[in-house]
């Protein structure tokens, strides 16, 4: 997209359209608007200014900002366009389907390619933490990943942990999830013990699940 200043389009607008409305604690509304006349992705969490939960929700924006900054040579990130007010992230805009969707032609080489990215990811010292079906944009045999809301920096100690190497795991296991349930591509072996997921683990996902699942999507607005 060609540079020019970041400014919010009004919304709600005639001209965006609605991507995801948030319904979760902390979970913005995301949609598309023209930006110099070509479309911009912008995940906006102004519902929250002025209320208790708007210094986390600026926290979120310049942490997605950050990890978007330092994926810009990734190659499968959507490029970062700016944020405003603190409250608003724009980014580019991918033509795309979700992977999984009814209209997504999806094939075995876009899972080796989504496998040789997130690898690469991991290398560089990150971990996506919410890998999964709509968060994964398929043009083509092209894939891209996006929303780095959960995304975490993995340094060398972290990633040499326990919790680092379930952070990996947990990332390549949902790739291979989905490989075989839309592909009906089996596991291999190694695969298949890389899902064989640790009993602690799954009792903090539960919780979190339950936890997050369970907090009004207007807490604190």
């Amino acid at each position: 997209m060609t540079h020019c200043p970041l400014t919010l389009p009004s919304w709600p607008d005639a001209d965006a359209r609605i991507l995801k409305r948030g319904t979760r604690f902390l979970e913005p509304d995301v949609y598309v608007a023209r930006l110099c006349r070509q479309p911009a992705v912008f995940k906006d969490y102004r519902r929250y200014r002025r209320t208790p939960l708007s210094p986390l929700a600026r926290l979120l924006v310049r942490r997605e900002a950050r990890m978007l900054q330092r994926l810009s040579g990734w190659g499968y990130a959507p490029a970062l366009l700016g944020t405003v007010g603190g409250l608003v992230l724009g980014m580019e805009f991918i033509e795309g389907h979700a992977l999984g969707s009814n209209v997504a032609v999806v094939s075995d080489d876009v899972f080796r390619r989504l496998k040789a990215a997130v690898a690469a990811l991991h290398a560089a010292g990150i971990a996506h933490n919410d890998l999964h079906g709509s968060n994964i944009l398929v043009s083509g045999d092209m894939p891209r990943v996006v929303d780095f809301a959960s995304a975490l920096p993995m340094p060398a100690w972290l990633a040499r942990s326990a919790f680092g190497r379930q952070l990996r795991r947990s990332d390549l296991a949902n790739v291979v999830k989905l490989q075989s349930r839309l592909t009906g591509t089996a596991p291999s072996a190694v695969e298949a013990a890389m899902l064989a997921e640790p009993g602690w683990v799954r009792s903090i996902r539960g919780a979190w699940k339950r936890l997050y699942r369970g907090v009004p999507a207007k807490a604190g607005a």
